[in-house]
């Protein structure tokens, strides 16, 4: 049978049940007991009465007795029925379970028992009908197309329960980040998606437009300068947890939309922040999987030490012989040629030590902190008290990615209007990634803004120590559009 003799046959029970004079999508269910509560606690629940609903996995009828499987969130419980006359009219006995199928959604009141195999049971004159479903959902080896489960992930997570208990450690995973930082004194405040001027980091945006004011935004790339404006307001300890967009690819470390967080805390610096936020990985990573030992790729990781702190210009100089501060372009062209990186020969130079990093980093299993990154690949960090070529930046590399971004924040007006002109000078030369100038907020330096140490970080950590792809690990990823079917 096609999907359409499946769907057609279900429209005409569905008509069926009309006729009889039952609701098939009533709004009130009269669930009182979830199927882990009967299964976890046999012997208290064992011959009291319940009413248990979910959707049916399972129907089976020999004559005078049927078995139905219904599955809630918790669990799958067996429903078992005897010919009998139900005396509610609305119910379905046995005779009229032929109208029901599996992904019909259902509930059953009757008491809790074992059959005679010794399976727990809820023993039932009848089930009622809560939602009628037209189409039947595939079985558990029928749905192994990628492009099909994130298109119908609804239909995956009921096929593939791992995807949902997935999504339930992501709810962990952010929880546990926000229990964190609350301990920690931190004040979480959202701030806005749709900017006039968007910045915080190296990404092309979206635009669009608003037609209340006639006026294009930006979708934010990150949520680091509104933030910043808070501690100009007044707040010491603020964070946020939400969406932000870069127009960029998709790959299995990267979404155009994610989850991402930020925090900044006044009268600290990078050294306060790589003590606080190793704390913090490790405590997200417990209460999220329960460990601190990972296997991802190819690196056994153990985050259980304390992470050494590795200079960025001593990386480079011993894998590639590069000198960051006095750069070899044509030297690191040919390295980059070498490992098949395509590049334009007229990019600027911090593109071309950017590119040589990313060679390193993913070979590094780590834990390790990554620190004093050259000027030009931080316009917004404060630079080295002892070298003023580095800035007082910190990256956490785990298992050949970049766990997250901090330093010391930049809040000398002047300098960073001067650094912001910088990259502009690089976006109107054609480099779509480079920060926007953004007076509005070098006017709030003006005002003043106490020093403070800035952190962010994607749950692309979580995609990693979970061990999928980006799409594998959210609800509904982006796929390209195509025509219903």
């Amino acid at each position: 049978m096609t999907l359409d003799d499946y769907r057609n046959e279900r429209l005409r029970k569905l008509d069926q049940i009309r006729k009889l004079g039952i609701n098939p999508y009533p709004a009130k269910s009269h669930r009182n007991t979830k199927i882990s509560t009967i299964l976890n606690h046999f012997s208290e629940k064992d011959g009291q009465e319940v009413c248990v609903a979910g959707r049916i996995v399972a129907l089976r009828s020999f004559g005078k007795i049927a078995f139905v499987k219904i599955r809630d969130y918790t669990g799958e419980i067996q429903i078992f029925m005897q010919k009998s006359e139900p005396e509610d009219s609305s119910l379905f006995d046995i005779k009229r379970l032929k109208l029901l199928d599996t992904g019909d959604f259902v509930e059953a009141r009757g008491t809790v028992g074992k059959t005679s195999t010794g399976e727990i049971s809820v023993l039932a004159n009848g089930i009622r009908l809560l939602t009628k479903s037209l189409r039947p959902l595939p079985g558990y080896d029928g749905l192994s197309n990628k492009e099909e489960r994130y298109r119908r992930r609804y239909v995956d997570m009921n096929v593939n329960p791992e995807v949902r208990e997935r999504l339930v450690r992501r709810s962990k995973f952010w929880q546990a980040t926000r229990d964190f930082m609350n301990n920690h004194g931190f004040i979480e405040i959202n701030t806005p998606v749709l900017e006039h001027t968007t910045g915080g980091a190296d990404a092309n945006p979206f635009v669009t437009h608003m037609d209340a004011l006639d006026e294009d935004y930006f979708l934010r790339i990150s949520q680091e300068l509104p933030l910043k404006r808070l501690l100009g307001g007044g707040f010491e300890k603020v964070y946020d947890i939400g969406p932000r967009f870069r127009n960029e690819g998709v790959d299995d470390e990267h979404l155009p939309e994610h989850i991402a967080f930020e925090s900044y805390a006044a009268y600290e610096d990078y050294e306060d922040g790589m003590a606080l936020y190793e704390e913090m990985i490790k405590y997200v990573a417990r209460e999220t999987w329960g460990t601190l030992k990972f296997h991802v790729g190819d690196f056994d990781i153990d985050l259980n030490c304390e992470w050494p702190r590795i200079k960025y210009s001593d990386l480079l100089k011993e894998k590639f012989d590069i000198d960051v501060f006095t750069l070899d372009r044509e030297k690191a062209i040919n390295i980059l040629k070498s490992h098949d990186v395509q590049i334009d020969p007229s990019v600027a130079n911090g593109r071309l030590i950017d590119n040589l990093w990313k060679l390193i980093r993913k070979t590094s299993a780590g834990p390790y902190w990554l620190i004093e990154e050259p000027l030009s690949l931080s316009p917004l960090a404060k630079v080295s008290d002892s070298n003023p070529l580095v800035t007082q930046r910190f990256h956490p590399i785990i298992a050949g990615t970049e766990m997250g971004n901090g330093y010391s924040e930049l809040n000398d007006p002047l300098d960073q209007l001067e650094r912001f002109k910088e990259q502009q000078a690089m976006r109107d030369a054609g480099d779509d990634e480079a920060q926007m100038l953004d007076l509005d907020f070098v006017e709030m330096l003006e005002y003043g803004m106490p020093p403070a140490c800035g952190w962010g970080n994607s749950e692309r950590n979580f995609w990693l120590l979970e061990g999928v792809s980006g799409r594998e690990a959210v609800p509904f990823p982006i796929i390209k559009k195509r025509g219903d079917s």
